[in-house]
């Protein structure tokens, strides 16, 4: 495995390493002893999820509040992706940057997200599924989401805004500004 740094302290793409040949490839999608090596960051995964989407959908931002945040570790299986962290902790230096990564079936990418982010992906080409690991079960009462095509976020999610394919409950997800309660940069969340 191979971390690479993002500008956004926290936020890792992680690149496993593959054994290809004639037969095809195998690599190791995720090892929690690795994972904490490289990351310092001792966390684990409780929950797999899935999602399969088509050219155009746009899904997020999403984020879930203390105390059920959630880190994510996002990988694509099938298609493309970009995929996008967006920092949500008040007094964060990078408070209100995102970092936007392509995520594909080829080069086996994978995005960590800590807690105190909200999470969305665009795709890009084909029919995508996307699988994430989460550090923390849903919690329908917890969850909180900003709207993608926020002006102040201004992310380019590399879709047309007229060809977006978004749900109306993500539609009618509040802009940053409004959103009042959102993560400490103070607070551990992982204590």
């Amino acid at each position: 495995m191979k971390l690479i740094t993002t500008d956004i302290e926290g936020v890792y793409i992680i690149e496993p390493r593959l054994f290809e040949d004639e037969r095809g490839y195998f690599f190791e999608a995720f090892s929690e002893r690795k994972f904490t090596e490289l990351t310092g960051i001792a966390t684990r995964f409780v929950q797999d999820n899935e999602s399969r989407s088509i050219r155009g959908v746009v899904r997020g931002l999403h984020f879930q509040l203390p105390p059920f945040a959630q880190s994510k570790l996002v990988r694509v299986v099938r298609g493309k992706i970009l995929d996008v962290a967006v920092d949500i902790r008040r007094g964060s230096p990078t408070y209100g940057k995102h970092i936007s990564v392509v995520l594909s079936e080829h080069n086996h990418r994978m995005l960590f997200i800590p807690r105190g982010f909200a999470h969305g992906f665009s795709v890009l080409e084909g029919d995508a599924i996307v699988e994430y690991k989460c550090d923390n079960y849903y919690n329908p009462e917890t969850e909180g989401a900003i709207r993608w095509d926020d002006p102040t976020l201004a992310i380019d999610w590399h879709i047309a805004t007229n060809e977006a394919i978004v749900s109306a409950k993500d539609k009618a997800n509040p802009l940053f500004e409004e959103c009042s309660t959102l993560f400490d940069y103070n607070c551990d969340y992982y204590a």
